[in-house]
């Protein structure tokens, strides 16, 4: 074979079905070309490979089919995920809520204490010995105790001393009266 003018790499008739011409060797250059112009004119005669389809097929066949269990499967996984989304979002727009309502439970209880320590103060300033004073002695027109409204009494008489007798008692009187004793 000679390789020398040719380009194999592009040589597309090395992988043509018919052999028409058989050997490159054995042929000379200018009449290996004839005999390939001639194998190029004789497969354009020979047979159109190319099939026509209607346009209405075309499109039919461009469709995507698609497989009703997987449709079903994915229409009710998509169903399942959008539906735990949504319970997410319920979740945390509540607990925002519920914070929310914290946060205002806290400051209501904030304002509370400080009336609240208000109040208290404004009663402890109110009850303090010098106010009671002063309301006995303006509104309800009472003084001070002198020595002269003062009576002093005694309450010591003397000392007494009584001496206990002793009864005779048999042995059950004392038992009975030491059980009576543990329970007064």
């Amino acid at each position: 074979m000679s390789y020398e003018n040719r380009n194999a790499a592009y040589d597309l008739s090395l992988f043509d079905d018919e052999a028409s011409y058989a050997s490159d060797s054995a042929l000379p250059k200018h009449k290996e070309e004839e005999v390939h112009k001639k194998h190029i004119k004789k497969r354009a005669k020979s047979k159109n490979n190319v099939v026509t389809i209607p346009e209405h097929e075309l499109q039919k066949n461009r469709r995507r089919k698609h497989n009703p269990i997987k449709l079903i499967l994915g229409t009710a996984g998509g169903a399942a995920v959008a539906f735990v989304i949504g319970i997410i979002i319920v979740g945390q727009v509540q607990l925002t809520e519920l914070n929310q309502q914290i946060i205002t439970a806290r400051e209501t209880l904030s304002d509370s204490q400080s009336i609240y320590t208000q109040n208290q103060m404004k009663l402890e300033a109110s009850l303090s010995n010098a106010e009671i004073e002063r309301y006995a002695e303006d509104v309800l027109g009472m003084t001070k105790a002198t020595n002269a409204q003062k009576e002093f009494i005694t309450l010591s008489g003397g000392d007494k001393a009584e001496v206990s007798s002793q009864k005779s008692e048999n042995i059950f009187t004392q038992f009975i009266d030491s059980i009576q004793n543990l329970w007064s």
